[in-house]
């Protein structure tokens, strides 16, 4: 057993004597690209969604030195064509570049990266030396060519030298991908080559500087999707074994769209909830966030907007094909917001091409990066959005004005008020608290038309619903009349039996919000 060849299966076995979701189906995938032109495959997805757990399933399942028949005839792959075929069948090279990141930092680490990998599979192979001037590439084809043998690769954590080396040292790194996977006699050297990491492959002038791989991403996840975190169906199960609350942990971990899959949960947040018998944010801030906390400060065209309006629940158009996937070169708002989507701060609808906050847990961080980029009055928004929801429950209507007064006032350099929208997302800014205790719907349809915003008690909570309707230069009273009008109520009764009308309207000229609130009992 080596360090970086034939490492064995010892990961994926403790892998399986914990809590294990099968997502053994990506093997399935990779056996279908072994010695043909698609054999060189990178999946990149946020942290904490399983990319080094999928790495280790792949060594221990592909990984001549051991014998891992047990740990994996009892899952889907087990019972799929090809099982037998590659088990336990190739020479396998792991390099985890986390690993070379913790210990050299300087423009010395490709020149260890190599050394290191060689060093280590010519222990492997004793009776092929390697030259002098041999790289790493050299002399693995070198050892494929005498053994008649191919490798079958695997690159954790790829991109690691890409977010956190200087400019000079990536481009010493990426040239050497290119001279592994890219000439020809890449085909005899690996029989398949799988990389997992964060951002997609770096891009040089539009073009992909190892455009021979296909990629897998937050934005475009192919037939990977369901690997990519886990389904509600796995997560409802769960939820029973460990006898906890189904929709507690769909309202801090799920909402994340990948692909044509439109309900992913975060796996290791929904893991730690299971162990702990607790649902809270398990996301510790990282470099990257750091970065994004940056750029937000900067707000490239607009996009303090863009993120206010997210955090009211709203979605934000977004052209994620232009990001160079390099955190040094941000160009735009769309470079950040594309950033975001590939940390998992945000998930991407590529249907609607639009962008949003998927869970709580996710809201609490984005929340969190708002404070630290200073944005005062959002912060004090969010802040005394508590308040403004105890006075609406209390049916304090001169209270509820002056809250949404406050937090207009607070924010009208970032969102001009001149439509019924535009209050829309500040009230749901103003009511960022109720999200705790509510499903909130912008422009639920309810009746004979659309209630601009509706609350809907989660499941277990006794408070009433609550349904919003705005109005602009008119007056409270119409917003009411208007909810009677279209018969918002009967709708929304299918969802709870008490609710509170809540008419909100705002004067241009006197620059002052008034509110009506009645009880409804249907």
């Amino acid at each position: 057993m080596g360090t970086y060849i034939n490492i064995g299966n010892e990961g994926f076995r403790s892998a399986r004597q914990d809590e294990y979701v099968d997502k053994s189906g990506l093997i399935s995938v990779v056996n279908s690209t072994i010695g043909t032109r698609k054999r060189f495959t990178c999946v990149t997805r946020s942290r904490r969604f399983g990319k080094s757990l999928a790495a280790e399933m792949l060594c221990a399942y592909y990984d001549k030195s051991c014998d891992s028949r047990s740990l994996f005839e009892d899952l889907e792959i087990g019972k799929a064509a090809g099982f037998e075929e590659h088990l336990n069948k190739y020479p396998v090279i792991y390099i985890d570049m986390t690993a070379f990141i913790t210990r050299y930092r300087d423009a010395s680490i490709v020149r260890h990266i190599q050394k290191e990998v060689s060093a280590d599979i010519s222990e492997c192979y004793a009776d092929i030396v390697a030259d002098e001037k041999d790289d790493l590439m050299a002399y693995l084809i070198k050892v494929a060519t005498r053994r008649k043998e191919k490798f079958i690769l695997i690159i954790d954590e790829w991109d690691a030298i890409c977010r956190e080396c200087p400019a000079a040292v990536v481009d010493e790194y990426v040239d050497l991908l290119r001279r592994m996977f890219k000439e020809m006699n890449a085909v005899n050297v690996f029989a398949a080559v799988y990389m997992t990491g964060i951002l997609p492959i770096k891009k040089y002038n539009t073009q992909s500087a190892l455009n021979n791989f296909e990629e897998y991403s937050m934005t475009d996840p192919g037939n990977m999707a369901t690997f990519f975190g886990f389904t509600k169906d796995e997560v409802r199960l769960l939820a029973g074994k460990y006898q906890m609350d189904f929709g507690d942990l769909e309202k801090w971990y799920d909402g994340y769209t990948i692909g044509s899959e439109h309900s992913i949960f975060n796996p290791n947040s929904v893991m730690k909830a299971l162990s702990r018998q607790w649902c809270q944010s398990y996301w510790a801030s990282t470099g990257a966030y750091d970065a994004i906390v940056n750029y937000i400060k900067m707000n490239f065209d607009g996009l303090k907007d863009n993120i206010i309006s997210l955090l009211a629940g709203g979605r934000v158009k977004v052209n994620t094909t232009k990001f160079e996937n390099d955190l040094s070169i941000i160009n735009n708002r769309d470079d950040v917001l594309t950033v975001l989507i590939h940390l998992g701060y945000l998930s991407y609808d590529r249907v609607t091409q639009q962008c949003y906050v998927p869970n709580k847990e996710v809201a609490i961080e984005l929340a969190n990066a708002v404070e630290s980029a200073d944005w005062a009055g959002v912060t004090r928004a969010l802040e005394a959005s508590e308040k403004l929801l105890n006075d609406t429950l209390e049916g304090d209507a001169e209270a509820v004005a002056r809250g949404v007064d406050a937090t207009h006032d607070e924010n009208t350099s970032i969102l001009s008020y001149n439509d019924e929208n535009s209050l829309a997302c500040v009230l749901s800014i103003a009511y960022y608290y109720a999200k705790n205790d509510y499903v909130v719907h912008r422009e639920l349809a309810s009746g004979k038309g659309f209630a601009d915003l509706v609350l809907i008690p989660r499941k277990n909570v006794s408070k009433p619903a609550l349904l919003l309707e705005l109005k602009y230069n008119q007056d409270a009273d119409t917003a009411i009349q208007q909810i009677h009008r279209k018969q918002y109520p009967q709708k929304v009764a299918e969802y709870t039996g008490e609710m509170l009308l809540v008419g909100i309207n705002y004067d241009k000229v006197s620059k002052m919000h008034t509110c009506q609130i009645e009880r409804c009992l249907v």
